[in-house]
Order: structure tokens, then C-alpha cells, then sequence
């Protein structure tokens, strides 16, 4: 595993992975990488106030995209996650899906607004092995109100969301995991769905636990499970993050993973 990420040398981010042993590569940027903040508060409401981050120029964007296709080699997960930098084309995991998988990767997508809808309208030719929209970014795709399809997946009405993920999926996606906040999950692969209500446990904080999720998938898809273990883990994942504190990402031994409430659509 290695993070490839655009930041500037001796940047504050980059001792916290040097600390924590993490294999990284850093793009060098002129500005700084930006600072997330996260306020919890009572009864179980999460506020996030996300910088812009440092406008990238031309030659600094050329140089991410070298940095991140140098390690993109036959049979790699490359998982494309997050908002884009300024300076970034909105398209711009549309051009590094395609380059990524003609290097022999299977290549993820995690994003939302302008580069959700851009890699949408190019699923002909750009179409991501995984993507794991949350209920508001299957939303924005379908040009729908992502919490009442929440809502309506709360109430066991799992149709839209099913036939949502299901239709990206027969547009070339490979997978395609919703997860739904309380309501679960659904994952779309194999032409069927699976849905998996949320594992019961403690809610703490809600950051990262998209992220654990699909840290979750990515492990069930490389040791070869089935799709209903894999949506099995990545909940496993995403309801351990939501247990513990502030940024806190599960260890292995933190996750309890039960496939027995899995459902095939």
C-alpha cells in the first residue's frame, strides 16, 4: 500500500505519515496541504469545515498524475478518492481511471459533485472497477434527493437505491457499494444486489467511516470473498470507525464481521 498525495516537502501531514510508518509519495506543491476541521457534538451530529486546499498548477498537476501512475502497475488497486485540488479539470478522474486500468489496475472511485457527475456522463469509456457513492452522491448521479433515498432504504424500501446502483453497474461499472448512514448498505456487482443492514454499535463519530468502508471492500475483494462477505466487512469497517473518536481509523481486531443479516435482492 502507498498514499500518493500533492504536498509541499517538510509539510506538517507528511511527518504524521512518517510517524505512523505509512508508505507515501508526495507530489511537490508550492502551497501547503489544507487543514480539515471536525466539530462533534450532541445528539450525534458531525460539522465538517473543509479548506479549498492549495491551488495546483500545470506542471504540479502533471507531476500528481506522473507520481500516481508510476506505482500503477498489472493487478494494483488504485482507489481515487476525495474532492479535487483547485487547479485539478473536473474530469480528472475520468483521465486517471483510463490511464490507471491501461496500466493493468483496477481502479476505485470515492467523489462527489463536479467530478462524480463527470466520471458519470463517461462510464462508456471511463468506467471505474468500484465506485462507492454515500446516499447524497447516488443522488447527485441520479439527479435525486439522496436523503429521502436514505429514508426510504431506513424503511425497507431498498428499490431505488437497488435499481440506482444496479444501473451503473450494467453501464460498466464493476461494483458499486451505497452505503446509507444508519440504513446500511447495498452493493451492486455480479449483475444482483446485496443489501446489509448497519451492524449494531456505539456511535461516536462518523469521520471516516465511508473510508473505513472501503478500506473494508478493498481487503474482502483481495482475499477473493464473495460479494456478500465483502459488503459484510466493508460495514464491519465503516460501523467500527463510527465507534470510535475523532479521526480514529479500526484495526482488524476492532472489526466483528457478521454476514448472517446479509439479504440478496
Amino acid at each position: 500500500m502507498i498514499a500518493v498525495l500533492p504536498a509541499a516537502p517538510q509539510d506538517a501531514p507528511l511527518d504524521l505519515l512518517e510517524a505512523e510508518g505509512l508508505p507515501h509519495r508526495a507530489s511537490p506543491i508550492a502551497g501547503r496541504v489544507r487543514t480539515n476541521l471536525t466539530v462533534l457534538s450532541t445528539p450525534e451530529t458531525t460539522t465538517k469545515l473543509n479548506e479549498p486546499g492549495a491551488t495546483l498548477d500545470r506542471a504540479e498537476v502533471a507531476a500528481l498524475e506522473e507520481s500516481l501512475l508510476a506505482v500503477a502497475g498489472p493487478g494494483d488497486s488504485v482507489m481515487l478518492s476525495g474532492s479535487l485540488a483547485p487547479g485539478l479539470p473536473a474530469d480528472e478522474y475520468v483521465r486517471l481511471v483510463v490511464a490507471a486500468r491501461e496500466r493493468g489496475a483496477q481502479v476505485g472511485v470515492d467523489t462527489s459533485d463536479a467530478p462524480l457527475a463527470a466520471l458519470a456522463a463517461a462510464l462508456d469509456r471511463a468506467a471505474p472497477d468500484f465506485l462507492k457513492p454515500n446516499a447524497e452522491e447516488l443522488g447527485q448521479i441520479l439527479d435525486a434527493d439522496g436523503a429521502a433515498l436514505e429514508a426510504e432504504a431506513a424503511a425497507g424500501r431498498l428499490d431505488p437505491v437497488a435499481e440506482a446502483a444496479l444501473d451503473l453497474h450494467r453501464r460498466g461499472v464493476g461494483a458499486v457499494l451505497v452505503t446509507l448512514g444508519g440504513a446500511g448498505g447495498l452493493l451492486a456487482t455480479e449483475g444482483a444486489a446485496w443489501y446489509c443492514p448497519v451492524p449494531p454499535g456505539p456511535v461516536v463519530s462518523t469521520v471516516g467511516a465511508g473510508d473505513s468502508a472501503t478500506a473494508g471492500y478493498l481487503i474482502a475483494r483481495a482475499l477473493e470473498e464473495a460479494p456478500a462477505d465483502r459488503l459484510a466487512r466493508a460495514l464491519a469497517y465503516g460501523t467500527a470507525a463510527v465507534g470510535l473518536p475523532g479521526t480514529t481509523i479500526p484495526r482488524p481486531d476492532q472489526v466483528r464481521i457478521d454476514a448472517s443479516t446479509i439479504v440478496r435482492l
